[in-house]
């Protein structure tokens, strides 16, 4: 018999993250590795548990996350915006919860473009008065 599993996609910055709940122990894989070695960072980790902190699941689904692009902060923010996402195909009942916390948001900030006559997307050529 099909196991029942919710899906969640999370972006930020450069980052997306494909993520699959399943009922299970509270285990998260990231990239078929444990996230607690994939993400160097304890902070990373705590950013991900979030929406499962809020919503008083942990422990209760195992979340399955491929994700790529970015860094190790964009990809832990496009995890959690997944998993609240995932969370609210569960149970509609989070959507104040999470909505208040912030969690169903998509972060608008982006990586600048470069612009013509500079050298990056603000800096400008050094100075010279001779």
């Amino acid at each position: 018999m099909a196991q029942v599993q919710y899906y969640g996609t999370g972006r930020r910055k450069k980052s997306t993250a494909r993520v699959r709940l399943v009922p299970g122990s509270g285990n998260v894989k990231v990239n078929g590795r444990d996230a607690r070695e994939y993400f160097p960072y304890e902070t990373q980790l705590l950013i991900l548990n979030q929406p499962l902190a809020a919503t008083e699941t942990e422990g209760t689904y195992d979340v399955l996350v491929n994700v790529h692009g970015g860094g190790f902060t964009g990809q832990a923010g496009a995890i959690r915006h997944g998993i609240a996402r995932a969370l609210l195909e569960a149970d509609p009942e989070y959507r104040t919860t999470l909505k208040r916390a912030g969690f169903l948001t998509r972060d608008p900030r982006m990586k600048e473009r470069k612009k013509y006559g500079l050298k990056g997307a603000r800096r400008a050529p050094q100075f010279s008065k001779r």
